[in-house]
């Protein structure tokens, strides 16, 4: 059998170049992984904008490494 590199289930990686925000098709700079397991994926504009009420339903996020989300703050507290 040939071994198989699997990231750890609590980790996310940041959207790809290609992947588009989930609300308006602009490019992702948030990937959020929701409590019931499903992914979405957001612009800086609406990351930042929907942050307070992102935070309450994500269970893990990354940001685009340029990127800086306002929900990371409210995330620590």
């Amino acid at each position: 059998m040939t071994p198989t590199l699997t990231p750890p289930p609590e980790t996310v990686s940041p959207p790809a170049a290609d992947e588009r925000c989930d609300r308006c098709n602009a490019a992702g700079k948030l990937r959020i992984t929701l409590a019931g397991g499903g992914e979405l994926v957001f612009c800086g504009h609406h990351a930042n904008k929907y942050a307070e009420d992102l935070v309450k339903i994500t269970v893990r996020y990354a940001t685009d490494p340029e990127f800086t989300w306002r929900g990371a703050d409210l995330m620590a507290n």
